[in-house]
């Protein structure tokens, strides 16, 4: 019965749709991008449609969407790829936001999954991300359902928390499974931590001639190692997060991480680490998929707070550029 309370009280929290809100922003825009990256390649018909309706690959009738709308064909492609564009639109802009998020999940999910040789890990998180915005009230905030509903942008309406929580918990299963899977030795002590050098050098991921690594080469050993280490040890912030929740038991590991952020250095550290794929590597929208999700690891309050700090040192930094540009202007003049 203790832990039923528990999880009951965890999951009947409530808070403000910020956090949600941004986070829907930032995964429709991500959805837009990896759609438009496709389709201004003019690489739809060539990835999507079958080959004996024009494409490259034998690519079957696809999901029961694509097959209850006709199988792989162009006329079905495009159907679909304008309807996950369009409701990847209005999940951004937060129009009808549950139906939009629904048919974006489910029209995204039938165009990239139809050729499994095209299919990225973004394209699973972009889905699963779609899928928790039907599930949450991310539109309560920021979104043009609020503004319909209240004549503003902004509402302190509160919704259940449990769907920020659902993000967090997909974010650490994302880095844990990936790090897992980086078992060959090129990733451990044994091979030297020479994995990032190797991609650097594979034409096929880097965006420029990387030749020059061979001359740090021990730096690319320091960042193979951090990754690895940062992926499998992401499990670290949901014993964070439990220890943050039940801060009022006793327990010295508990005092330890109550004293301590540990979603700073996880930022950091995860910021550098993406920051430094989209520099060098070509890897589709992981990335930008990737950081949407940690705009969940804070409450709204939070959010908020570093969105008025944010302004006000605009403020200030606006402020002493006017004085400057006053005084300089007066010592001109006179």
């Amino acid at each position: 019965m203790s832990a039923w309370r528990f999880w009951v009280t965890l999951f009947d929290r409530r808070e403000t749709a910020s956090s949600l809100a941004c986070f829907r922003i930032a995964i429709g825009l991500v959805t837009i991008y990896s759609l438009l990256d496709v389709g201004l390649a003019g690489l739809v018909d060539v990835l999507w449609v079958d080959y004996h309706s024009g494409g490259y690959a034998c690519l079957g009738t696809g999901n029961w969407l694509m097959t209850w709308l006709g199988g792989a064909t162009p006329e079905t492609v495009h159907v679909l790829y304008g309807a996950a564009l369009g409701s990847a639109v209005l999940v951004t802009l937060g129009l009808v936001t549950r139906v939009s998020a629904l048919v974006a999940g489910q029209t995204y999910l039938a165009l990239v999954f139809v050729n499994g040789s095209a299919t990225g890990g973004y394209d699973q998180l972009i889905t699963n991300a779609l899928w928790l915005l039907v599930l949450s009230g991310s539109s309560r905030t920021l979104s043009l359902d609020c503004l319909l509903r209240t004549g503003r942008l902004r509402s302190d309406e509160l919704i259940p928390a449990w769907p920020r929580y659902l993000v967090i918990f997909q974010l650490v299963v994302m880095y844990t499974c990936t790090g897992l899977h980086k078992l060959s030795s090129a990733w451990l002590p044994l091979g030297g931590y020479s994995a990032l050098y190797d991609v650097f050098q594979e034409p096929t991921w880097r965006r420029f001639d990387m030749r020059w690594t061979a001359h740090v080469y021990p730096l690319t050993q320091l960042a193979t190692a951090v990754t690895w280490f940062f992926e499998v040890g992401a499990p670290v912030v949901l014993v964070w997060f439990y220890y943050r929740y039940t801060a009022e038991r006793p327990g010295r590991a508990r005092a330890w991480f109550a004293r301590r952020d540990l979603r700073v250095p996880f930022v950091v550290v995860g910021l550098a680490l993406h920051l430094g794929i989209l520099v060098t590597l070509n890897v589709g929208p992981f990335s930008w998929v990737a950081m949407a999700y940690y705009l969940c690891l804070f409450r709204p309050a939070e959010l908020t707070g570093a969105w008025a700090w944010t302004l006000r040192r605009g403020q200030r930094w606006r402020e002493r550029h006017d004085e400057r540009r006053i005084a300089h202007l007066t010592r001109v003049s006179t």
